[in-house]
């Protein structure tokens, strides 16, 4: 039996290296060995890549080099276990990559890349995301904890006393209303497209702004104030909270972050000048809690070695190893060792689930509150969207349209510049489209465009589709802006029928002509309804760039708009 060979790097982010992930398990951190420790009596070797979230990965190190030493075989054949201390969204870049999956907020990898045989993230949130996100054949094995660390609200001690710390108990709509306070409580997060315990926090402060007064004022409000102070990596935001306990200090820095119980118990670990408190928040937010994912298609003889891996990461011993890192076990009781927060509950109590589509509003909302770029906004206003939509209470696809658009323009700031059409067949001037309001900041024309949406009506004409793409396309173009996502949003319910105008092979001739790699604009094409072509829609979009997005049901447009809108990558 040869001794275990251990390799230690120091923890690299991923945000800065995904887009060069292709040779290894995941583009990131520190690699805890790669051991030739054979049983005795095994032969040969059954090779087993485990990627590990950072904080995790030392315990599951351990554990596994032990159970080599003990005798970790199967039927004969040797276990060789490397462990990769990994943050998820690394992993979750290249699964992602693998299945053809695309997450707001994260990079996108080479298909090359390559995934490991076991994850285990921080969270649940990450294979929800990749699969909401189009990895349907995305279908991991077991997925059960082996870990758990409650997201906290860490608020510097002098601020949390002032706020009833550790008496008072807190909630999350208390929370709300010091942020959106007067003299607002400085809070930040760690990117919640990128961070799974930010995620966790952005959940729980948009549902308790949604559920209070203001609704989606009070919800735009805590993201937009989340995001002055927001950071794309922990040590960044870390670097926000005050590192003196003056009043000016105090004043200028981070008051209150979600966080996981580990995050804040290891940076207290550090001995900051001004530690943090733990609050727990009613109701609790969903915390990590670190699943067992066995990724597809590792084939039946690793698949078993994961199995076994699994026994051994959920003995009472492992519990212990937990205990020293900050960790509780899956039950959210924790073992010997553990340093508890003032006022922690053991166990923790249990956050619930969320469900994808809750987790993919949050994210796409995040991405459009938090992002900056120049569109154009293009309505079907023909006869066929007067027809009534039974879901939605008898309101009409126009209004079902016109509200989902209404909620979207709430989300985009004031640095975004923003235009609107309606379009349908003989609009004025020989047009198919109408220019309601140009493109332009919405710091000074906000009020117009809440006008014009306000006013549009459907016609009686057609669908003059393809005259309009065109036009648009070019309107866009032409202003078009370096450094700005330049794009075209168009609602549609319908296919073209413009006799009058250009055939489709016409349009798509034109849009290969006028396009131009250095000035491309994205066009995203929300389809409505069952008479819509997806044929027709993708034969645009294959040579523009964007994306074509159908629903039967026009209820779901909102949530497609957001969807879309996130998804769209910055021109550079």
């Amino acid at each position: 039996m040869s001794a275990g060979r251990h390799r230690i790097r120091t923890n690299i982010h991923v945000a800065s290296v995904v887009a060069a992930v292709g040779v290894l398990v995941v583009a990131a951190g520190g690699y805890f060995g790669y051991r030739q420790l054979a049983a005795p009596g095994c032969s040969g070797s059954i090779e087993l890549a485990v990627a590990v979230a950072a904080e995790l990965a030392p315990a599951v190190d351990v554990a596994a080099t032990e159970w080599e030493k003990a005798g970790a075989a199967v039927d004969g054949t040797c276990v060789e276990v490397s462990v990769t201390a990994s943050e998820p969204v690394g992993v979750a870049a290249t699964v992602a990559a693998k299945h053809g999956a695309v997450l707001p907020g994260v990079s996108q990898v080479s298909g090359a890349a390559v995934s490991p045989d076991v994850w285990v993230p921080d969270s649940s949130a990450w294979l929800l995301r990749l699969k909401s996100g189009g990895a349907s054949e995305f279908n991991p094995g077991n997925g059960a904890s082996i870990a758990h660390s409650p997201v906290v609200v860490g608020v510097p001690e002098p601020i949390a006393s002032q706020l009833g710390w550790p008496e008072q108990e807190f909630t999350w709509s208390a929370l709300v209303s010091q942020v959106n306070n007067v003299e607002p409580l400085k809070a930040g997060t760690v990117n919640p497209t990128q961070d799974a315990a930010g995620l966790s926090g952005l959940l729980a402060l948009s549902a308790a702004a949604a559920a209070g007064e203001g609704g989606q004022a009070a919800t735009v409000g805590a993201l937009r104030a989340l995001s002055t102070s927001s950071a794309d990596r922990r040590q960044d935001l870390f670097a926000k909270f005050p590192t003196s306990s003056d009043p000016t200090t105090m004043a200028q820095s981070l008051g209150a972050a979600a966080l996981s119980e580990e995050d804040l118990l290891s940076y207290n670990a550090g001995k900051p000048a001004v530690p943090l408190a733990a609050l727990y928040p009613k109701p609790t937010a969903t915390p990590l809690d670190y699943p067992y994912a066995v990724l597809p298609g590792i084939g039946s003889v690793k698949a078993s070695a994961a199995r076994m891996l699994f026994d051994v990461l959920t003995t009472v011993g492992f519990k212990d190893r937990l205990a020293s890192l900050s960790l509780r076990a899956p039950d959210g009781t924790w073992g010997a060792g553990f340093s508890a927060p003032e006022g922690a509950p053991s166990p923790a109590a249990d956050g619930g689930k969320v469900d994808p589509l809750t987790v993919e509003r949050a994210v796409s909302s995040w991405s459009i509150a938090t992002q900056s770029g120049r569109m154009l906004c293009v309505i079907d206003v023909s006869g066929s969207m007067r027809e009534s939509v039974a879901s939605a209470n008898g309101a009409s696809r126009q209004q079902v349209t016109l509200e989902a658009a209404g909620r979207g323009l709430d989300l985009f700031d004031d640095s975004w510049q923003i235009g609107l059409w309606e379009f349908s067949t003989n609009l004025g001037s020989g047009r198919d489209y109408r220019r309601l309001v140009e493109i332009g900041p919405l710091s000074s024309q906000r009020s117009e465009l809440e006008a014009a949406l306000a006013q549009i009506q459907p016609t009686r004409g057609d669908t003059g589709l393809f005259d309009t793409v065109l036009a648009a396309y070019e309107t866009v173009q032409e202003d078009w802006e370096q450094g700005q996502v330049n794009s075209i949003v168009l609602f549609t319910d319908g296919k073209n029928d413009d006799d009058n105008g250009i055939s489709q092979q016409q349009l798509i001739a034109e849009l290969e002509r006028v396009k131009d790699p250095e000035r491309p604009v994205q066009v995203v094409l929300i389809g409505i309804g069952a008479d819509v072509s997806k044929t027709e829609l993708e034969s645009i979009t294959k040579v523009t760039g964007g994306g074509s997005f159908i629903t039967e049901d026009p209820t779901k447009i909102g949530d497609i708009f957001l969807k879309a809108i996130a998804l769209r990558e910055t021109d550079s």
